[in-house]
């Protein structure tokens, strides 16, 4: 289960930073806007597939959709990475690809799902953050098995229904709601954190394409490590403090780490003059003040060069009156991401499949994921409309806006989230 995390994750990371540029380069009508779409292709197929295979593994061993899974995702994959070949309709073909590789990582469902049922209470919170920090360590071969919050043996993991099984007690609801919905945020603010790296540097930096792969390549790999340290970390800590306090603080870190993206000073990025055609530029009172400077530029370049044009696109209003967002800026709201990002995870996960209980989980992890997934949709759309055309101000102010009402939700069923069996009394509270 741990291998099966890893490499469904490498392949994500490896593809996620060079969309944009690939796009651009398979399929010049390709615009931001459409960016958006193949970013969220991804999560609708993680969407439709994760309550599927979940309720899949409820009924037949998990070996089938998760070969089954695999299986899409190797063929998915090829496709990506032949998109370039046809002559025509790429960024289509590109949309199909990236669904398809989304519909086979449905199987997180199933992963989290067989560990929720394979672990003890006191075990949970280990398992769920070395399955988050993704370690190969194999496959878990041999007859599978469930145990109960207590540890001990139960009937097989794989349950030919759910209603053949007798458990005393219901599920909180509220609880289950919540957490789909805190779930939802914490994936809805990293898949905007993870889209508008590229664009965002790219426009505030005048990093071209292979240098915004490249630079962002580096730093989503800092971040990686930082968070398999965090999943360490977090291990031990949540023995101290519980769940739900490292839940907050990681809410509040990552509340830190967008107010700082806020942009702020007098100085703005450079403007990407060479996007004009017809010597023609809006008509506002910062572009006459920089009308000398754009004249000479434009004076100086060949009618048929082929550099490629760096820089925050005029076309993008408020590139011409919002300040940069200063790359010491962006460095430390990467760290705080990093941070923040892999303790909600984790935490989000863990709470989950201790208010479920007993109870076969598969169902209600490929919710779980779907809300996630569902997240990742609106994100990478939220990237391509509210930054494109309201810049970074309005698209960060709105994300702490969301992390807000996401901590006052957390105040309101702090108390709710407690595990099954604590909750009906079966086993004493420890900072649960």
């Amino acid at each position: 289960m741990y291998l099966t995390m890893f490499l469904s994750s490498v392949g994500f990371s490896i593809v996620i930073m060079s969309v944009w540029p690939y796009l651009q380069k398979i399929d010049p009508t390709a615009d931001a806007s459409f960016l958006g779409w193949i970013i969220a292709s991804y999560s609708i197929g993680q969407m439709v597939a994760s309550p599927l295979f979940g309720l899949w593994s409820n009924y037949r061993p998990r070996r089938e959709p998760l070969v089954v899974s695999t299986a899409i995702s190797v063929a998915a994959n090829c496709l990506y990475a032949y998109v370039h070949v046809p002559h025509s309709h790429n960024k289509y073909y590109m949309l199909t690809a990236r669904a398809l590789v989304g519909f086979g990582a449905g199987n997180v469902a199933v992963v989290r799902s067989y560990i929720a049922g394979a672990t003890s209470l006191t075990e949970r919170t280990s398992a769920m953050a070395n399955t988050s920090a993704c370690q190969a360590v194999g496959f878990i071969l041999g007859p599978e098995h469930r145990v109960d919050d207590m540890g001990r043996q139960w009937k097989s993991i794989n349950f030919e229904g759910e209603g053949t099984y007798d458990a005393e007690g219901s599920v909180d609801h509220v609880a289950v709601v919540a957490i789909n919905f805190l779930f939802f945020v914490i994936l809805f603010v990293f898949a905007v954190f993870e889209t508008i790296a590229t664009p965002l540097t790219m426009d505030m930096y005048s990093w071209t394409r292979k240098e915004a792969v490249f630079y962002n390549g580096i730093i989503l790999s800092v971040v990686g490590i930082e968070s398999v340290i965090v999943f360490m970390v977090v291990k031990m800590l949540s023995k101290r403090t519980g769940e739900r306090a490292i839940l907050h603080g990681g809410l509040l870190i990552v509340l830190v780490g967008f107010f700082i993206l806020l942009p702020w000073g007098k100085k703005l990025p450079n403007i990407q003059w060479q996007e004009l055609k017809n010597n023609s530029i809006p008509r506002t009172t910062s572009t006459e003040m920089l009308m000398p400077f754009w004249s000479l530029q434009a004076m100086q370049l060949p009618s048929n060069h082929t550099v490629e044009p760096v820089g925050c696109p005029v076309t993008q209003s408020w590139c011409l009156n919002t300040p940069m967002i200063y790359l010491a800026q962006y460095i430390s709201s990467d760290i705080l991401i990093g941070l923040g990002y892999p303790v909600c995870n984790v935490m989000s996960y863990t709470l989950y499949s201790k208010i479920l209980g007993p109870k076969p989980q598969g169902v209600y992890m490929g919710w779980l994921t779907a809300s996630g997934s569902g997240a990742r949709i609106l994100g990478p759309v939220f990237v391509s409309q509210i930054y494109t055309h309201l810049g970074p101000r309005w698209a960060f102010s709105l994300i702490c806006g969301v992390v807000v009402v996401s901590l006052l939700l957390l105040e309101i069923v702090y108390k709710r989230l407690i595990a099954f069996s604590v909750r009906y009394g079966r086993m004493q509270e420890e900072n649960c």
